[in-house]
């Protein structure tokens, strides 16, 4: 079945994501052209970052007020604009339907707090995703709190305010923090997530890769220096790809409206200006393996041909470029790349003017 338009947007950028950690992408490596300078979209931590605890190894954050300003982009207008009530999912049309809220018309902003279980130093047996995010919009407090209750959940007392726990897999509680403010966790016990988890500042390193990208309406910073090794296990085998893995210190991701365009940016910070380079090089090295496996009819025909030409524009459009420490994958999501077209579709990276 044909992938929807918003799945194969968040599909680029999770390939991103996976490109940059696995190695698969298109290396357009020029070592004497640098990064178009020194951050991706410097810009000042936004308030909400604020809110969330300090030692979350991922942190997350989306201003959809900004998004929707971009009017003179096809793509965020296609993101935001919500699917016909025949097309939607049955699941969050009836979350739409009991709440009065849905993201694309009521979300104006949001901070996530992220604490995967496979990136912490805790034994495997105990380890279980969490998150912490504060959302502002336009929320009616009454309907949404009925449909907990609705959905099994139950209410408890936390202090001055009042957390709404639903039960599902994984479970979520919920806590208003004004009329236009909402607190919200999941894991196995999400309301002592809301709890104990106190906001603080990040640390040093942590900070200054916010701010590398805290400019962009979307983006994401990871820390990846403190792994456990149950993470790398899979490279053992492989002793070069396990070091260069282990080198990898953080990741910041942006995303940013361009005319019809939405540019996505990875950066990945090695701990070495040689390590960065060796990265790079391997990148390229998967990424013709990647394109030639496109090739292979078998392959070809495990997916829709809609499904096979967007894998190939994310590995024929992503360009990598290298500068000290730091390598970075950039894409263009396009129009056409999710089944749409527009008039002012621009040209491949690869033939643009470097």
């Amino acid at each position: 079945m044909p992938l929807t338009s918003a799945k194969r947007a968040w599909l680029a950028v999770a390939a991103l994501l996976c490109l940059a950690i696995a190695g698969g992408a298109l290396y357009y490596h020029h070592l004497k052209q640098p990064l178009p300078g020194p951050a991706q979209v410097p810009g000042a931590p936004p308030s909400l970052i604020s809110l969330l605890p300090s030692d979350a190894p991922v942190i997350a954050y989306i201003n959809v007020d900004a998004l929707r300003a971009s009017k003179d982009s096809a793509l965020i207008s296609l993101l935001l604009t919500p699917a016909p009530k025949s097309q939607a999912d049955a699941e969050y049309k009836a979350f739409v339907d009991g709440t009065g809220f849905d993201y694309a018309r009521d979300l104006n902003r949001a901070a996530v707090a992220m604490w995967p279980a496979g990136l912490a130093q805790t034994p495997e047996s105990v380890q279980q995703d969490r998150t912490l995010g504060v959302a502002d919009g336009h929320f009616n407090q009454e309907k949404i709190t009925a449909y907990a209750l609705h959905m099994r959940g139950h209410q408890e007392a936390s202090g001055t305010s009042h957390v709404f726990v639903v039960p599902g897999a994984p479970p979520v509680a919920f806590e208003f923090l004004s009329p236009t403010r909402i607190r919200i966790a999941s894991g196995p016990d999400p309301a002592a997530i809301l709890r104990t988890s106190a906001p603080g500042a990040s640390d040093a390193a942590m900070q200054e890769r916010i701010a590398r990208v805290a400019g962009a309406p979307l983006f994401a910073v990871a820390r990846t220096d403190n792994l456990p090794d149950s993470f790398y296990a899979p490279l053992h085998n492989t002793p070069q790809l396990a070091h260069l893995a282990r080198s990898i210190q953080g990741l910041t991701l942006a995303g940013k409206p361009s005319g019809d365009l939405l540019t996505v940016t990875l950066d990945a910070q090695c701990s070495s200006i040689k390590d960065s380079f060796e990265l790079a090089t391997l990148i390229d090295g998967f990424r013709m393996l990647g394109s030639v496996a496109l090739q292979d009819p078998k392959m070809q025909g495990q997916m829709t041909r809609e499904q096979a030409a967007f894998l190939h524009d994310v590995v024929s459009r992503t360009l990598v470029t290298h500068q000290d420490k730091w390598v970075r994958l950039s894409l263009d999501i396009t129009p056409q790349m999710l089944g749409t077209t527009s008039s002012s579709a621009t040209d491949p990276p690869a033939a643009r003017s470097r």
